[in-house]
């Protein structure tokens, strides 16, 4: 890790001065900031954070070190998916922290913080007051920022023009088969940038995981039920798998949305959907449930709500978010049809929603 100065400047002006780690680049994103306090390499490899400086307001990174190879890949289980991590890769283009911990300790460790982003290609810069950040992004919204490292030249504010699911999604079907208690149930998982975790819970459900790549059309696949994955960007730019979505409608086998999946849905059905101020990110989002009253503390990473009142009379808010009341589920009156915006899986955070997942596995047995 060099000692080299670095700062983060924000498109308002505003700068930030601290010292560069893991790859002295510079880079250009999307700032945003996450509340979270554990979980920081699940949430760096989340597909959700593509191509975002990522802010963590945790005033401290680096102490339990990372558990990928030596060479910055990541281990994989008996189903082929990467441990701990929720994708195979670092998915953020940069990271900014309080304080870091040059020396980490934790009995699965083989890297630090700072070797993984080197690794990765990503740059990070730490002694920054990384809430004062968060605090200038709650007030001013969520704007382009850049990071410039001492003697690395400099980079353009400019988004560049790929595509949300590039590099984030398959390019070819893959599936996953549960190794015990299968229950001849299969699941068509269409990937706009899937973490991991989803696929687990699916597969410690017994059910048989076929992952489809979000430019395909899934609906000439066989399959007892659909899920939409969570996955980055703007929701109306996935307009043709909007469209997929809405033919899969009339077919009604079930489906469930997460995250994106959730706007998507929520597009097909008819409704709109606008972006946030600054986006909801962390491990403790706090969700009420229409139905129940019951609130309950989830795991987010979302920048775009489904907008109140767009919702077409046969669907209906079944979550909102007890802080700004922007909805957080959807359900369909009269078919199975129902989303979250939250992530019911976790990792990181809180596990509390998982039971949505089971909800969704009974309607697809009934219709079965």
């Amino acid at each position: 890790m060099s000692d080299l100065q670095a700062k983060l400047v924000l498109e308002d002006g505003s700068e930030y001065s601290g010292w560069a780690f893991g790859k002295n680049k510079c880079t250009a994103g999307d700032v945003i900031f996450n509340t979270g306090m554990s979980g920081l390499v699940q949430a760096l490899s989340d597909p959700g954070y593509k191509g975002q400086i990522f802010v963590s307001t945790w005033p401290i990174a680096g102490n339990i070190g990372v558990p990928v190879n030596k060479n910055g890949t990541p281990f994989f289980d008996e189903n082929g998916l990467p441990v701990i991590l929720e994708s195979e890769k670092i998915q953020v283009s940069a990271l900014i922290i309080s304080d870091l911990c040059r020396e980490p300790s934790h009995y699965s460790m083989k890297l630090s913080l700072s070797s993984w982003l080197e690794k990765e290609g990503i740059p990070g810069i730490f002694g920054i007051d990384t809430r004062a950040i968060a605090i200038r992004i709650r007030d001013k919204g969520v704007m382009r920022a850049k990071i410039l490292v001492e003697g690395k030249g400099d980079v353009s504010f400019k988004k560049s023009g790929a595509s949300n699911h590039e590099g984030v999604a398959l390019k070819e079907i893959k599936t996953y088969s549960p190794l015990t208690d299968k229950t001849g149930i299969k699941i068509a998982l269409v990937d706009c940038g899937v973490k991991t975790s989803v696929i687990r819970c699916l597969l410690n459900r017994g059910i048989e995981t076929v992952r489809i790549p979000c430019n395909l059309d899934f609906n000439m696949k066989d399959y007892d039920g659909l899920l939409i994955s969570s996955g980055p960007g703007d929701p109306k730019e996935y307009k043709n798998l909007t469209e997929i979505v809405r033919n899969a409608f009339s077919f009604s086998k079930p489906v469930f949305g997460i995250g994106l999946g959730n706007l998507i849905m929520a597009l097909a059905a008819g409704a709109d959907t606008y972006k946030l101020p600054f986006g909801h990110r962390g491990q403790n989002q706090p969700c009420v449930e229409d139905e129940t009253g019951r609130c309950y503390i989830t795991s987010q990473n979302h920048g775009y709500a489904v907008r109140q009142g767009t919702l077409p009379d046969d669907w209906k808010q079944s979550f909102f978010n007890a802080n700004d009341g922007s909805i957080e589920g959807i359900v369909c009156k009269n078919k199975p049809f129902s989303a979250v915006q939250f992530y019911p899986e976790g990792c990181p955070g809180s596990r509390d929603t998982e039971f949505v997942f089971d909800r969704f596995i009974d309607q697809v047995k009934e219709k079965k």
